[in-house]
């Protein structure tokens, strides 16, 4: 594995930053103490920075030499609204919100990242270093491009990267194409009439109904798309009744969909509606469908993917890149990548073995609430951003 020394010595550092940032995790929309962090110590560094950007977002600036050419790197501050349940020193200090998905390493690498460019400057061109907030739901991506983030800080390509539990560190994983799916919402409501259930003649039961909707939703991911399609509907929550022998007025299911491409989605959102307003005139009732479109995929584009599989390989061998197989959930980087060229990569997080016995077993997947960052990333991630900006930057487009 071929670290960069200075960034190795500056490690200690790193974890520091990232256990400060853990203990003090801010949602979406709120990482004023993040952000305070992150421009204190790029501008300690020298580094220009522009802020509220997507409302708490920071971009540093690190310019070296006489080309206008830029890449971005991007990195999530948000934690999750969640328990955490760890008890080591570091754990959180706010009830009920929890850095459960790395967004604190994330943080740090990148700022690990930012020393050393800040410091050494072997490239020529721009590195814009993107702090982005409010992944986890709020569409903070989405909301930085809103407010300019390209058009003030033209780049050629940006790129992300998230740890991913399970793999050995020192091992990455990039792939061209789909990587992370897009991420949507419904809430139908049907509208029957209610009465005593012992008389259910009287009444216009929507029960039944709404059972036989979740049964044909999976039709239309197993007759409606292609076979080489993929698709999920999860009916996630139904509510209906008060009473064990009162019949309903209405009926709610809820739940997400997800795919890979948007025509698919397209193609499910129809299907759902039809279903759901067909059957229900078939049994006399109304339905109110609502589809809330959220995150869109994740597609990284090929060259772009390539690219940082090259760089992964020169510092931990080409063997431990791995392809990076797609999974069903979902990441606002997916708006950077509709907006420009670039990739989204996997840097893998361990076994678990990194944390202290008694605070959970196995890989310790993302969103529990015994997760922990692996700070022995830290340095891996730091060098794997400093070389992919100084070989982009060398490189002839």
């Amino acid at each position: 594995m071929k670290l960069i020394d200075a960034i190795v010595t500056h490690a200690p550092e790193m974890t520091t930053l990232r256990r400060d940032i853990h203990a003090h995790p801010e949602l979406c929309f709120k990482e004023v103490r993040t952000a305070d962090v992150v421009a204190q110590k790029l501008t300690e560094w020298g580094i220009p920075i522009h802020r509220g950007m997507g409302t708490t977002g920071v971009v540093g600036i690190v310019k070296s030499g006489s080309s206008s050419r830029a890449i971005g790197l991007r990195a999530d501050m948000d934690a999750l609204p969640m328990q955490e349940v760890n008890t080591f020193a570091h754990a959180s200090h706010q009830p009920g919100k929890m850095h459960a998905c790395g967004h604190d390493g994330h943080t740090a690498m990148l700022l690990g990242a930012a020393h050393y460019l800040s410091t050494h400057r072997d490239f020529d061109g721009t590195v814009y270093l993107i702090f982005q907030p409010a992944e986890e739901g709020g569409g903070g991506a989405r909301e930085m491009i809103r407010d300019g983030l390209f058009e003030q800080f033209p780049m050629e390509a940006v790129f992300g990267l998230h740890n991913w539990p399970g793999s050995a560190v020192g091992c990455f994983a990039a792939s061209a194409g789909p990587v992370m799916a897009s991420s949507n919402e419904f809430k139908i409501t049907l509208h029957g009439k209610g009465g005593h259930a012992a008389m259910p003649h009287n009444a216009i039961d929507p029960v039944p109904v709404a059972c036989q909707l979740v049964q044909g939703f999976q039709t239309i991911i197993s007759r409606s798309l292609k076979p080489i399609d993929a698709g999920v509907i999860s009916v996630t929550m139904i509510h209906a009744g008060e009473a064990t022998n009162v019949i309903p007025n209405t009926c709610e299911l809820q739940g997400t969909v997800r795919t890979f491409s948007l025509e698919v989605l397209d193609l499910i959102e129809a299907r759902m509606q039809s279903m759901t307003e067909q059957l229900c005139a078939a049994f006399g009732l109304q339905a109110d469908f609502e589809f809330r479109r959220n995150y869109p995929p994740t597609i990284n584009s090929a060259p772009e993917a390539e690219f940082c599989r090259q760089v992964m390989a020169s510092i931990v061998g080409a063997d431990q890149v791995q392809a990076q197989e797609p999974t069903m959930g979902a990441e606002d980087f997916s708006y950077m990548l509709q907006a420009k060229p670039g990739c989204y990569a996997f840097i893998a997080n361990g076994d678990g073995a990194h944390r202290s016995l008694g605070h959970g077993a196995g890989p310790c997947m993302l969103h529990n609430p015994s997760y922990d960052f692996n700070d022995a990333l830290l340095p891996l991630g730091a060098t794997y951003w400093v070389r992919l900006a100084e070989r982009w930057l060398s490189h002839q487009k």
